[in-house]
């Protein structure tokens, strides 16, 4: 069982930034393939980013791809969000979550579905 949960996100202006963290706890958290998603009431939850289990490979939505980075850090169980110029399509509610599993194809790791774990979500507003 893993716990997850969010902090960081808040209100900021179109061009600003914002660095999200994710506190992670229980067992072996940090074998876990880490994601975060975002979601409005308009939209389904979707992929934002992903990291692997060593903090080496990252996948992007092409949306924030070269604005947002997704980092780790195991030694403090923690996984980071930074978004930078930040657009108001961008506001949403952020989550966190952890897939257990060792292996994956690439295309489940853009599916909440392959996610077992997930925080109670922070929320981001840009505002134009």
């Amino acid at each position: 069982q893993v716990q997850l949960v969010e902090s960081g996100g808040g209100l900021v202006q179109a061009g600003g930034s914002l660095r999200l963290s994710c506190a992670a706890s229980g067992r072996a958290s940090s074998r876990y393939g880490m994601g975060w998603f975002r979601q409005t009431p308009r939209r389904d939850r979707e992929f934002v980013a992903r990291i692997s289990r060593s903090g080496v490979i990252t996948y992007y939505a092409d949306s924030v791809k070269g604005r947002f980075t997704i980092s780790r850090d195991n030694a403090k169980n923690a996984v980071y969000l930074q978004m930078n110029s930040l657009k108001p399509e961008d506001t949403a509610v952020y989550y966190c979550a952890a897939d257990p599993r060792p292996s994956g194809t690439v295309a489940s790791f853009y599916t909440s579905a392959s996610y077992d774990y997930w925080g109670q979500g922070t929320q981001v507003t840009v505002s134009s």
